[in-house]
Order: structure tokens, then sequence, then C-alpha cells
């Protein structure tokens, strides 16, 4: 998995490509941890690129959204493909997650 991270204002966007999965879920976790360590309380996590998530890539998601939650900060999704975005809704990501259907959306959204 590719990880990409670029600053649009005051918010932190993370573009993932490829298999979010136990083999790749830790070097996000590191990715999004340093983010908290940094102070920065705004996070997109853009998912335009990414074919897979497996539960310990939501695993990794759900402990950054807490994390972010103590700097009273969020992080939001975008651009989830129709599989990934199945995912979340089984396992009820829904309700804890923000998610848009552009990344244009969710910026604005977190602005």
């Amino acid at each position: 998995m590719e990880i990409t991270l670029e600053k649009q204002d005051s918010i932190n966007i993370v573009s993932l490509q490829g298999r979010l999965d136990a083999a790749t879920s830790g070097a996000l976790g590191e990715k999004l941890t340093a983010l908290v360590d940094a102070g920065e309380a705004k996070v997109l996590v853009d998912c335009r690129e990414l074919d897979y998530i497996s539960s310990a890539g939501l695993r990794v998601l759900l402990a950054a959204a807490k994390q972010f939650k103590k700097l009273d900060g969020s992080i939001a999704l975008a651009t989830l493909n129709p599989n990934v975005k199945q995912v979340f809704e089984i396992s009820g990501f829904t309700s804890i997650f923000p998610i848009y259907a552009t990344r244009e959306e969710a910026v604005q959204a977190l602005s």
C-alpha cells in the first residue's frame, strides 16, 4: 500500500492506494499517530485508490478517530469505492465517520 500525505490549509490529507489490511495497517497507524502527536486535528482520508480494507484497517481508523477526538479534532473519509463503502456500511462504521462523495466536499466540511 502507498500512503501519501499533503496539507491543504489546516487539513491533513492522507491518500491511500492499494490494500489496507493486516500487513499494511501498521504503517497507516504510524502516520496517523504522528499527526496526532504533532497536534494536527483535522484529517481527511482520501480512499479514491483504496482497493480493499480489512478489519485490521478498520481498527486503525477507529483508533485514530479516538485519538483525534481527544484533540477536539476530526477525521473524515472521502471517495470510497463501492466495495470499500460496503465494508463500512456492514461494519456500522458509517455512523462513526463522516463520509463524503468527493474530496472537495470533505475539505469544505472540515474547514
